[in-house]
């Protein structure tokens, strides 16, 4: 069963329409954890009702770590009780229709499976210019300098074998580097990671919670965090 972490922060316009992209293009079961920070969230009445209108269960689970997007993530993929979790965003950004091949090669051994905008057969479409300059950069950069196994490191958009997960400790507490840090961390362990080939759009409601300036550290420590793999 595939666990679907979706951190959600006043995303009453677009949920409904998650869940029925979800009911929609992926196959295999799956459970869904809708991680949300404050009670006042208009998010969580519109999921409450929506509850029992779908194949697959729907949990709402308040983020125990405090506000943010990393630690709604962290306490998403922590509570996930299946084999495999997927992190997704509220907003529709990526196309789920690669969902149920990432969840194959989960199986067929893969600790992390990465959605790829950079790599062949991937695209952006759309999104603010310095943001996807500075995330194709660290994407492509690292793939050919440490040969890490993904051209879209960047990307929140990974399925993870839940069993590695339990294996390391996440430190991220701010944005979307988080899956940065655990695709580094996989690689410099060894780790098996993959890639398919994703298509990501912006966002056509509400309002991005993407805080270039203020994450831009995070995501550097993460960045330089890979290179570590040839230090030993």
């Amino acid at each position: 069963m595939i666990g679907i972490v979706v951190p959600v922060y006043y995303e009453d316009e677009n949920i409904e329409n998650l869940l029925n992209e979800i009911e929609g293009k992926i196959k295999n079961s799956k459970k869904v954890f809708i991680v949300y920070d404050v009670d006042e969230d208009p998010t969580v009445p519109v999921v409450f009702n929506l509850i029992d209108s779908y194949s697959f269960e729907i949990k709402l689970v308040k983020n125990k770590y405090g506000r943010g997007v990393a630690k709604a993530i962290k306490t998403g993929l922590e509570i996930s009780d299946t084999d495999a979790v997927l992190v997704i965003m509220a907003d529709l950004f990526d196309d789920l229709s690669i969902v149920d091949r990432m969840y194959e090669m989960i199986k067929n051994g893969y600790d992390i499976v990465c959605g790829s905008r950079y790599m062949k057969g991937g695209k952006q479409i759309g999104g603010p210019l310095i943001k996807k300059t500075i995330s194709r950069l660290a994407g492509l950069s690292l793939y050919y300098l440490t040969a890490i196994p993904t051209h879209d490191i960047t990307n929140s958009f990974k399925m993870y074998n839940k069993s590695f997960l339990n294996q390391i400790r996440i430190e991220s507490d701010g944005g979307f580097e988080i899956g940065m840090e655990i695709c580094v961390k996989a690689f410099v362990m060894g780790r098996k990671i993959g890639e398919i080939p994703s298509i990501w759009r912006d966002r056509t409601k509400g309002k991005s919670k993407f805080k270039i300036l203020k994450w831009l550290p995070k995501y550097l420590k993460c960045y330089f965090y890979a290179f570590r793999k040839f230090l030993k």
